[in-house]
């Protein structure tokens, strides 16, 4: 074998071997830089989740209604059991009330004999509409966007108060 035909072997495998290396990064750093430099899609999910049926609520006595949500965490799309305080109000108003305290986000619950919300784990107490009436909780309880659809009630953000 001459010293000539030798160099153009090898030569032929160094271009292949560099060759096969540059499609191997391609392959790798193409979708890791789209996945670093470009925004995550936006999925708009309808942001008015269905509750429930609220013709049967009764004026002035809060009910719990548990319901799905989905939440966007970047390209993660997560389904979460989560709940809202109905409350309809003598002069027909309805709103929804955030199921965690605005102390540390524990779950309260209604005291029918007292006619207020109460957080167990530091006896903040919150009037039917949410306004605190003992501490340590710092601001009233949060709110949730209502739209009523016939008798479907529908709840969108929450609000802080």
């Amino acid at each position: 074998m001459s010293k000539q035909q030798n160099g153009n072997r090898r030569s032929f495998f160094l271009v292949g071997i560099y060759g096969l290396w540059g499609l191997i990064t391609g392959a790798l750093a193409i979708p890791a830089s789209l996945y670093l430099l470009l925004p995550p899609r936006l999925r708009r999910q309808s942001q008015w989740v269905e509750v429930g049926d609220i013709s049967n609520l009764k004026p002035d006595t809060p009910e719990e209604m548990i319901f799905k949500r989905n939440r966007v965490d970047g390209w993660k799309v997560v389904t979460e059991r989560t709940s809202a305080w109905v409350v309809k109000t003598g002069s027909g108003e309805i709103f929804a009330l955030a199921p965690g305290c605005t102390h540390l986000g524990c779950a309260y619950h209604w005291n029918s004999q007292q006619k207020e919300f109460v957080c167990p784990c530091h006896t903040s107490a919150f009037s039917i509409d949410g306004k605190v009436l003992t501490g340590p909780a710092p601001r009233p309880l949060d709110r949730y966007e209502v739209k009523v659809e016939g008798t479907k009630l529908l709840v969108g953000e929450i609000r802080t108060a």
